[in-house]
């Protein structure tokens, strides 16, 4: 059985991107590999978050992973905070981090021109902490983005590194992974890019209908075709894109059959999709509404994953302080 490692940070909130582009798909892989999700608050304070929205901000994402249907039983579902032994470890993997290739890395190069008042050594080592989460389960797959190719290929480097200077086996390099080809990717309402929280082009699983319904008629469009079977623009393809993710294909066929003969109404398409998203989002929304306010559940499934996690990172740190002569006190 493999071992699959996901993390997020605690913004709060999860949009159709997250959920259709990777939550959906850990709910059918915790049926069958081992799978560690964790909630990356260590990694948020980079940013010198305030300690009240960071707090609550943890509680949402755990709430809307479980509303989503990851299950505490079938996987491992914890805070990074409450692992100690990822400290010691990123502590360790900093003896073996060169500065060099850390301030090559463009995650940091992008941080210090976006934040340049706060370039903290938390931005430098950030790939190292990356690293630790990953290789203190001995994980094989990690799901990553575009973004974080690079950081994934540092763990491997870590990994090698470490392996290589303490003559051991202890860590495996681990692969990125994906869904499979047909990787789902859900464009944003603004007209270009994928939906993400910082373009400010999503729609939020915990969005009321009123929100889901004003943001969808505000989205970007064209004025229409002017020639049968023209090809729809980018704008068009995306509302399409979404509308193939949340609505019965009937639907889909009559809209795209209305835009090839001219005859489509943006009002009407949107208006479909707004409801239809409504549809999709309202029992994801339903739940996160009652988990939220179940305090016992929150704390016991942290209680779990806590409890889970650090079974798994404990076998892995005792095997690394004795390759690197740290006795067992």
């Amino acid at each position: 059985m493999s071992i699959v490692l996901s993390g997020i940070r605690p913004t709060g909130n999860l949009h159709l991107g997250n959920y259709f582009g990777a939550l959906l798909n850990f709910v059918k892989l915790q049926e069958r590999d081992s799978c560690f999700f964790f909630i990356a608050d260590y990694h948020s304070l980079t940013t010198h978050t305030t300690p009240e929205n960071l707090t609550n901000n943890v509680r949402r994402i755990m709430a809307l992973y479980l509303a989503a249907g990851i299950h505490p039983e079938k996987s491992t579902l914890y805070i990074q905070s409450d692992v100690p032994e990822i400290c010691e470890l990123y502590l360790l993997f900093n003896m073996l981090a060169y500065v060099g290739e850390l301030e090559r890395t463009t995650t940091f190069k992008d941080k210090i021109r976006l934040q340049p008042g706060n370039i903290n050594a938390g931005l430098l080592t950030y790939p190292v902490l990356m690293a630790s989460d990953i290789l203190i389960h001995r994980s094989h797959y990690v799901p990553v983005g575009k973004d974080q190719e690079q950081h994934l290929e540092l763990a491997r480097v870590y990994a090698r590194r470490f392996n290589n200077t303490y003559r051991c086996e202890i860590f495996p390099e681990p692969e990125a992974f994906n869904f499979g080809a047909n990787l789902v990717k859900v464009p944003g309402l603004d007209g270009t890019g994928k939906m993400g929280k910082s373009e400010g082009n999503g729609i939020y699983l915990t969005d009321t209908p009123d929100e889901i319904r004003k943001k969808v008629m505000k989205a970007v469009t064209d004025a229409g075709p002017t020639a049968p079977d023209q090809p729809p623009a980018e704008p068009i393809r995306n509302l399409f894109a979404i509308m193939e993710l949340v609505s019965p294909p009937e639907t889909l066929a009559c809209f795209k059959e209305q835009y090839a003969q001219c005859t489509i109404r943006y009002g009407d398409l949107k208006k479909q999709l707004a409801e239809d998203i409504n549809a999709c989002v309202a029992p994801v929304r339903e739940r996160f509404n009652d988990i939220i306010r179940n305090e016992a559940l929150l704390k016991k499934t942290a209680a779990t994953g806590r409890e889970k996690a650090r079974a798994s990172a404990s076998a892995t740190l005792k095997e690394v302080r004795k390759a690197v002569g740290i006795s067992e006190k």
